[in-house]
């Protein structure tokens, strides 16, 4: 548990005021349930190349195997998935990291050049920036888990297509049903797209409690882009509090 000068200090850090502590906001209706989702890759039959681990080894490896993974072999199938194009110019991929049990799950977008490089998401100034925001609610990177939509970088950090998402889908269904979280914060508008399987615009989907297979699903701004528009701070410390009411329940 942070101290009150520390909590203070990475607030600062957010470009937050302290008196914006008592400005939570509301909750509201959700616009949007997900009872009915289903993960988008069962519509199409994956066929990923063989993993090192015994159990999952000289077999064909569908999206519906992949349901029936636990993290170790997991994340060896991912780490040889050839699915898509990306894995020819990916350094590595990035699972995810964090922990696997966590009551908050962070979904981003897609590794960047840094996470391709060290095989971790939100690293280099976007990480440090979530490192503050997670900080101002008295959390750490160690205390949640943290992935991405896509486990591979996208060449240049260009926007996925949607045959990547597709592709990267169950994977991110099975680490869902391994964590079981308290809640997903969907960080950035790829995410909160696909996640919410709509077009809507992310500052308008912000503010709103979502059901995503009956766990709580949040939106809010991703750390790269409140680098480059520092004002939405608040706005993203208003989604932080929500996040915050949730996991106190």
């Amino acid at each position: 548990m942070l101290n009150e000068p520390t909590r203070l200090a990475y607030l600062k850090a957010m470009g937050i005021q302290a008196w914006s502590l008592k400005t939570a906001v509301p909750a509201q209706q959700p616009a949007i349930t997900q009872n009915a989702l289903q993960p988008l890759s069962e519509a199409v039959e994956n066929t990923l190349q063989p993993a090192a681990d015994q159990s999952v080894s000289n077999q064909v490896v569908s999206s519906k195997d992949i349901s029936l993974l636990e993290w170790q072999q997991l994340q060896q199938v991912v780490s040889q998935c050839q699915l898509c194009e990306l894995h020819a110019t990916r350094t590595q991929t990035v699972f995810g990291a964090g922990n696997q049990h966590a009551d908050l799950l962070i979904i981003g977008e897609a590794p960047g050049a840094e996470e391709d490089s060290l095989g971790e998401p939100f690293v280099g100034q976007a990480g440090k920036l979530l490192d503050a925001m997670l900080h101002a609610i008295q959390l750490d990177r160690k205390q949640v888990y943290i992935t991405n939509v896509l486990k591979c970088r996208p060449p240049q950090n260009r926007d996925p297509h949607t045959s990547e998402i597709i592709c990267c889908d169950s994977y991110l269904q099975r680490q869902i049903t391994l964590i079981q979280p308290k809640v997903i914060l969907a960080v950035g508008r790829v995410a909160a797209h696909h996640l919410l399987l709509t077009q809507t615009a992310l500052g308008s989907l912000r503010g709103c409690k979502y059901s995503y297979n009956g766990i709580p699903l949040l939106v809010t701004y991703h750390p790269a882009y409140l680098l480059r528009m520092p004002a939405e701070k608040g706005k993203a410390w208003q989604d932080l509090l929500q996040v915050k009411k949730i996991l106190s329940i």
